[in-house]
């Protein structure tokens, strides 16, 4: 296989690839001229753990203070070492539960350090982080790259963590920029792509999709999420039609409630115990357009869309890491993904 240089001739009523290529580098360039510094707010709430304190208090101090992971300060070592997140919580219920009768102790009594110390063993990893100085657009890279979704930026000067970078706080800005965008102010339109369907552009996941039924236990869907990777796993019915989402950040209700020694319950009778209003899983079609989709994340602020078909049944799932990966895609692979360029 090879490519063919193409021209406009080449495809009537659709606009020039190289005008189509510069539409697509609007993120790109934003992004790499603005500073992680200029996504940290006046005020926010960071909360820091010490890895001599309980993983259990760890895991109450989350709850209590509504953050879903914390940096970790390891006095001995002076420095943060890593982040305590509700993946960590998961991965400590699925690995050491047994049943409702036998406590689990590993979590009442092991400190961050041992937790650290067992689990990650071989395969640690050191703490990824960013400076404030860095462009935003080495931040999404580093986020894609490393399959994380939370980047600590730390001031390399002090060594003190100044905030959490996340996905959704990410696009968020985005959106911003996209919103206040227009001509008046730039010699560049807003981007044509944005209304394109999430189907020709190829975002999302549509294929092998992780889903549970109503009566799947718990500790069945805690070893999902520890297995396959995911992030949240849509509920369905007998027919494959969503009724429910189950995330992670579900997960810590458990905590909340102090009902992690019962893992045997379905799904739906832990969903009972959410602690916010819940008011629906949002979901969304492939012909809807990726600006649609865009804001209906943003607006809501979720991490992630299912995907459906007119009888609500499950068919995949759009979450903020796709649509981050989308819009700092190469080139070359918005070319391909838009057919502009031919390959025989």
């Amino acid at each position: 296989h090879f490519k063919i240089p193409v021209t406009v001739d080449d495809f009537e009523g659709k606009k020039d690839p190289v005008i189509e290529d510069a539409e697509h580098n609007v993120y790109t360039r934003f992004m790499k001229s603005h500073r992680c510094y200029d996504l940290v707010p006046t005020s926010s709430k960071l909360v820091v753990f010490d890895t001599s304190l309980q993983v259990k208090k760890a895991f109450f101090a989350l709850v209590s203070n509504g953050v879903r992971a914390a940096p970790l300060w390891d006095s001995k070592k002076q420095c943060f070492v890593g982040m305590l997140t509700i993946t960590d919580f998961i991965n400590i219920l699925h690995r050491y539960y047994k049943s409702p009768l036998v406590q689990i102790y590993e979590l009442e009594e092991h400190k961050i350090e041992t937790w650290r110390e067992l689990y990650l063993q071989d395969s640690f990893k050191p703490l990824v982080s960013i400076s404030p100085n860095a462009s935003l657009y080495d931040a999404v890279s580093s986020l894609l790259k490393n399959k994380i979704h939370r980047l600590p930026v730390i001031d390399p000067l002090t060594g003190n963590t100044l905030y959490i970078l996340t996905h959704k706080r990410i696009l968020k800005f985005l959106k911003l920029f996209v919103n206040i965008y227009s001509p008046t102010i730039s010699e560049m339109p807003k981007p044509s792509f944005l209304k394109q369907t999430i189907e020709d552009l190829n975002i999302g996941t549509f294929h092998n999709i992780a889903v549970v039924r109503t009566d799947t236990p718990l500790y069945t869907a805690l070893g999902i999420f520890v297995e396959q990777r995911v992030s949240a796993l849509p509920v369905v019915d007998d027919k494959g039609r969503v009724v429910d989402i189950y995330s992670k950040f579900d997960v810590i209700n458990l905590a909340a409630e102090k009902t992690y020694n019962n893992l045997d319950l379905t799904v739906t009778k832990a969903l009972q115990h959410r602690s916010q209003y819940f008011e629906g899983v949002l979901t969304c079609h492939r012909h809807e357009t990726l600006e649609a989709i865009i804001n209906r994340l943003v607006d809501a602020e979720v991490h992630r869309l299912v995907v459906v078909d007119e009888q609500e049944v499950v068919k995949g799932i759009v979450s903020l890491s796709d649509i981050l990966q989308a819009l700092v895609a190469t080139c070359s692979d918005i070319c391909v993904r838009l057919n502009l360029c031919k390959i025989v």
